[in-house]
């Protein structure tokens, strides 16, 4: 007996069944990708506000004296504040920003201007700068004075990556506990996906 082997293709069910199946997978890595992509964007601000809130810390264990002269048998009280709120946000303009990206000029020393963290009494303080591009507009504010610790900080990063209407807003809150900076768990975001 001979068997004949018929030569058989794919029947309409099963091709459409293939197809659905690669456009669902489509689908999901798209929406994969642009979550990756907001997230890798984002990532700046949350890196950058980490930093200004570790350095905020760590200058409030610092303990600083008396700048002028201590006169024979006296002595200076030895003080511990939070950083001064900087004395404005880098760029100082959020149209830097907006859709683009900021390049500070940090030339170390040399021809500050405005827009460079090194100007301002609050980054400095926390020693915080950024070298390479920014995405994003940084603010550190704080409630000490010349005279007063000071009990909280917070750390802000606002951006608008698309350049649409939408900002996205980072921020870092921190307070004063026991003689120590104990900062948020967490970040309070509002459309950190913009």
């Amino acid at each position: 007996m001979v068997c004949l082997e018929r030569n058989r293709g794919f029947t309409l069910v099963e091709l459409m069944i293939v197809v659905a199946i690669v456009a669902v997978l489509a689908v999901l890595a798209v929406v994969g990708v642009r979550r990756y992509l907001s997230n890798a964007k984002s990532s700046e601000a949350r890196f950058a506000l980490g930093l200004i809130g570790k350095g905020a810390a760590q200058a409030l264990e610092r303990e600083a004296t008396s700048t002028v002269v201590i006169a024979p048998t006296e002595s200076a009280i030895v003080s511990r504040r939070l950083c001064l709120s900087a004395t404005e946000r880098v760029p100082s303009a959020m149209a830097s920003v907006s859709g683009r990206r900021f390049q500070p000029d940090n030339t170390n020393g040399v021809g500050f201007h405005k827009d460079d963290f090194a100007v301002h009494t609050g980054f400095a303080c926390v020693r915080f700068e950024m070298v390479s591009p920014q995405a994003y507009q940084y603010d550190y504010v704080s409630d000490s004075t010349d005279t007063t610790q000071g009990t909280s900080i917070a750390a802000i990063a606002i951006g608008n990556i698309n350049g649409d209407a939408v900002y996205s807003t980072f921020r870092l809150v921190g307070a004063v506990q026991a003689q120590a900076l104990t900062l948020a768990p967490s970040l309070e975001e509002t459309n950190p996906d913009e």
